[in-house]
């Protein structure tokens, strides 16, 4: 929907995935795309060499998340915001939308 304006259509599928989740990684996005990941590696480093997301290590995963000081940050989650109302509802709940746990814990297991 967007490819025009973002230059690539896994752009779109990253900053949706953020505006949804506030953060992500590679091969999270990879899985839940059922896609490459080598596609995502290099959007996702794209986006941070224009400073929109910033990245930080937590344990031994690189993190993604946008940038608090991105100066048009609001603008942008506003029209992403705006953009990801017209998207089927099938398609947010497949792609976007966190997964919720089907199956309990187990029992005794600590939080």
């Amino acid at each position: 929907m967007l490819e025009a304006i973002f230059g690539a259509k896994v752009i779109e599928k990253i900053l949706f995935f953020l505006l949804i989740n506030e953060r992500c990684y590679g091969s999270q996005l990879s899985r839940s795309f059922d896609e490459a990941l080598t596609p995502f590696q290099k959007g996702l480093d794209r986006l941070e060499a224009g400073g929109i997301i910033v990245s930080f290590v937590e344990g031994k995963t690189r993190i993604y998340q946008f940038n608090p000081r991105y100066p048009f940050l609001s603008e942008l989650k506003a029209f992403l915001l705006k953009s990801y109302e017209f998207l089927p509802s099938e398609f947010k709940e497949r792609f976007y939308q966190p997964k919720i746990r089907k199956r309990p814990r187990r029992k005794g297991k600590p939080l």
